[in-house]
């Protein structure tokens, strides 16, 4: 039922910034966001359906730079599409694990992995509270509100501090933390029917340990 409804509501496309890739991607945004808010709190909203500006960035970085991830395990934290994920996996990643807590997500992230035919491990779960050790951590566009910023930056403290190479992909969000590492900066493509602008300069940070 849950794939059924990714299929019904997304085409398969290459990604603007990083065409190697292709997603279920939202075939009218709007009618999908209408869609998941008459589904009420059981549905979150389908960040699974577009590609973020954050998660095209970091995908881009590391399969510009595969030896950042190569024969690394990796978590997409937060995966949305899987986009981050798949393309960590192209880049010689092993084995990669996409998170999420919406199980939306992780069907959309699911046949994305599929459709890129690489292998991907998905994870429903919080596991903002965990100590699970990672090579790579990869957070694509999550400091979006101050909760989520508040509940995610511990979680990439620690696993910076146990050795962890972690980066994130972000657009100027407002709750991004300072005293961030910058390793890339991009004009990447976006949605303008949500996100009002047709690019959005978007920066790869390394966090290290505080």
């Amino acid at each position: 039922m849950l794939l059924e409804f990714v299929r019904a509501h997304t085409v398969a496309a290459p990604v603007p910034f990083v065409p190697e890739v292709t997603l279920l991607q939202a075939a009218d945004p709007i009618a999908l966001w209408e869609a998941t808010e008459a589904g009420g709190a059981s549905q979150p909203p389908p960040f699974w359906a577009f590609a973020w500006a954050g998660g095209q960035a970091l995908a881009r970085h590391v399969l510009d730079d595969p030896d950042l991830v190569a024969r690394r395990s990796v978590l997409d934290l937060a995966t949305g599409s899987g986009l981050v994920a798949v393309a960590a996996a192209k880049a010689g990643a092993h084995p990669v694990t996409a998170n999420d807590i919406d199980p939306y997500s992780l069907a959309a992230a699911q046949a994305n992995a599929d459709a890129n035919a690489v292998r991907v491990e998905t994870v429903e779960a919080d596991l903002l509270d965990s100590d699970e050790r990672f090579g790579v951590v990869l957070a694509g566009d999550v400091f979006y509100s101050r909760e989520m910023a508040n509940r995610v930056l511990p979680f990439l403290r620690r696993a910076a501090f146990h050795g962890s190479l972690v980066l994130i992909g972000d657009p100027g969000r407002a709750y991004l933390p300072a005293g961030l590492i910058e390793r890339a900066v991009y004009d990447v493509p976006v949605n303008e029917e949500l996100e009002s602008v047709a690019i959005r300069r978007t920066t790869v940070w390394q966090l290290t340990p505080a």
